[in-house]
């Protein structure tokens, strides 16, 4: 029986999909051979983004997971979107079911999948919702529970977003963070496969993950990426995923020495004065924006003023080099500061 629990990190992987019976098994001795990973995944059901691309091949790559697991001894695992899928998944002996971002944004899809599954004793992992919804994420894990599915862990595979970006899903590692703090009894995994996109990425996504106190890692993995049927450009071969586990660096979650509590007891001295500092440092600044709202009222001038507030965030990230702060962490600053600042002048307004 799988225990997500039972030791740091594990590790789960195998190809985006289960293209036929011999690239799959290829791929699951491989990486059984490598002795770094616990759980052997493949997709068998793709949603995928337009019609015409694959779709995976359905049921009749159920049995291939079972040659896997007699093979080499891992549990296997797959993703489930509906009932269907989970009876399927269930019939072939299937070790570990998760549910994908696009079915997790989907409460409806979420509720078919938690009945069809219903007491049975199979763990179940919930990636995050495609959009920036901690909520939404939340709810699918309670979802699940209500239904009586007591193994539960989480994925964080990274948000969509618009436009050009270095990830093909922005991590915003502070919402991982928020469902960390929610749910602190679940285990949670990264995928950094579906946050990167890409292959150059991982070990620095890996390795964020790691230091952020994550369970372990989902990364995809093909004998032959190049020629992969979906999702080719962020799959590594096993013996590329080996030497990408060995870099990671997996750190203690505490120490005992003398020395390093001292340090850390000083240093977080430090961080709280600066904290109060800056506290009192916004709490001037949202009496100077109530203090424009006033004379906007006065003259009858809307509170909004998009020119101005694009060159205060152009003024900033501008600097941010210099300050040694990410453009990522200062738009998130800013936004908040913004919208605090709105909610002033329109308390203002409404007086």
């Amino acid at each position: 029986m799988i225990d997500l629990t039972s030791k740091k990190p594990i590790i789960i992987s195998g190809p985006c999909s289960a293209e036929t019976l011999e690239q799959t098994l290829a791929t699951a001795q491989a990486l059984a051979a490598s002795g770094k990973v616990d759980i052997f995944r493949a997709g068998v059901w793709k949603p995928r983004t337009k019609p015409g691309m694959f779709e995976g091949n359905g049921e009749k790559a159920l049995p291939w997971l079972v040659e896997v697991k007699n093979a080499t001894g891992l549990p296997v695992a797959t993703e489930v979107a509906n009932a269907k899928h989970v009876e399927a998944a269930l019939k072939y002996g299937v070790d570990l079911l998760w549910i994908g971002a696009r079915t997790t944004s989907n409460p409806f899809s979420v509720q078919e999948v938690a009945e069809a599954i219903g007491g049975a004793d199979v763990p179940v992992l919930v990636k995050n919702p495609m959009n920036a919804d901690v909520e939404l994420w939340n709810g699918a894990v309670e979802r699940l529970a209500a239904r009586g599915v007591k193994r539960l862990g989480l994925i964080h595979r990274g948000f969509s977003g618009y436009g050009s970006s270095q990830y093909r899903n922005t991590p915003m590692w502070h919402l991982a963070l928020e469902i960390m703090k929610r749910l602190p009894e679940l285990p949670i995994f990264c995928d950094p496969s579906h946050i990167c996109g890409n292959r150059t990425g991982l070990l620095e996504v890996s390795q964020q993950a790691a230091d952020l106190n994550f369970n372990g890692l989902m990364l995809e993995s093909h004998v032959t990426p190049d020629s992969a049927w979906s999702d080719a450009k962020q799959q590594v071969t096993p013996e590329r995923l080996t030497e990408l586990l060995d870099s990671v660096i997996w750190r203690a979650e505490g120490s005992d020495s003398v020395a390093y509590q001292t340090s850390l007891d000083e240093l977080r001295g430090v961080i709280d004065r600066l904290d109060d500092e800056i506290l009192k440092l916004l709490s001037r600044r949202m009496e100077a924006a109530e203090g424009i709202g006033r004379i906007k009222r006065e003259n009858n001038v809307m509170i909004l003023q998009a020119s101005r507030w694009n060159q205060v965030v152009e003024r900033v990230l501008a600097r941010s080099e210099e300050l040694g702060l990410s453009q990522d962490f200062l738009k998130i600053i800013l936004e908040a500061i913004h919208i605090e600042s709105i909610n002033k002048q329109n308390h203002v307004m409404k007086q």
